[in-house]
């Protein structure tokens, strides 16, 4: 698979803040990836950086083979870090023209664009009559302009009613099956769950997690248990190499799995190891809840 860009050991530090540590992660092309962390986890820094407006305190990045100067490299990358800065006295293909000639591409691209974001209808229209989210469908036709390799979103929902939200994220869907690298920043698990391939989760700048989102909910799940005797449960779950983390919650022991077990078998032998139980449920950890649990784990 072809790198389209590679993260190594990436630090920022603004005074003694660090918002970015030791950052490493690669983006392959063809996929999908979200940056997946709280309100000031250091993704927007992370994009940043990469695209040249802020400087890196240590750690390197690379575009595409490695050979590629960024500058060089930053003119196969379609962006939107900020919100949408287009003139409101003057109509959307306007806008688009102007972009054209500050990117020096050529113009005959404008309306197939327009086509990808659902704003062909509206291209004789000032800016200014545009909604937040039509605003933000334009920014994303004027990103791909130069037909990106990459398409860099920060938070491309962000601020958007219900709708607004839907037509970004099938857009981005869109855009994804044509071929189109994407990487967006989110701090929405939703948004990443439903439009992204791959996640890096990120929290206080550290890397918590990344590879394929469908791999990050391959846990084994977890069971709830209940006896009469407690503890003599409790040290049994303990002694188990099959359980992880044990919680005691209210009147449940929660025992976490560290490899698939079924709950008949689980039944048969805290029978025959002299425990009863009277309540046995297996779970199975949502996405939602993984991810809390690897965010709220770190200090």
């Amino acid at each position: 698979m072809e790198n389209i860009l590679t993260i190594n050991n990436l630090t920022k530090n603004f005074g003694r803040i660090t918002a970015v540590k030791d950052l490493s992660f690669t983006i392959q092309k063809g996929n999908v990836y979200g940056i997946l962390g709280p309100n000031g986890s250091g993704k927007s820094t992370t994009l940043g950086i990469v695209l040249n407006v802020v400087n890196k305190t240590s750690g390197d990045f690379t575009w595409f083979d490695g050979n590629t100067s960024t500058h060089d490299a930053l003119k196969k990358v379609g962006a939107i870090i900020e919100r949408p800065n287009f003139y409101p006295y003057m109509t959307a293909a306007q806008n688009l023209k102007l972009v054209c000639k500050i990117k020096g591409v050529t113009t005959d691209k404008i309306d197939d664009k327009l086509e990808v974001v659902g704003l062909l209808d509206r291209k004789d229209s000032k800016f200014s009559t545009f909604s937040l989210g039509m605003k933000q469908r334009l920014a994303i036709a004027s990103a791909l302009l130069n037909d990106p390799e990459i398409l860099i979103l920060d938070e491309p929902t962000n601020g958007l009613d219900p709708q607004g939200i839907h037509q970004i994220r099938e857009i981005i869907r869109k855009i994804a099956a044509q071929g189109t690298t994407i990487l967006l920043a989110s701090h929405l698990l939703d948004e990443v769950e439903k439009v992204c391939t791959h996640v890096v989760i990120i929290r206080k700048g550290v890397k918590l997690y990344s590879g394929p989102v469908d791999q990050m909910n391959a846990s084994y799940g977890y069971f709830e248990l209940k006896s009469h005797h407690m503890n003599q449960l409790k040290d049994w779950l303990a002694s188990q190499p099959s359980f992880g983390i044990l919680k005691e919650e209210g009147d449940k022991i929660t025992a976490f799995l560290n490899e698939e077990l079924e709950a008949s078998e689980v039944n048969k032998k805290a029978f025959e190891a002299g425990i009863v139980l009277t309540h046995l449920v297996k779970r199975k950890e949502s996405l939602e809840e993984q991810f809390l649990q690897l965010t709220n784990n770190q200090n």
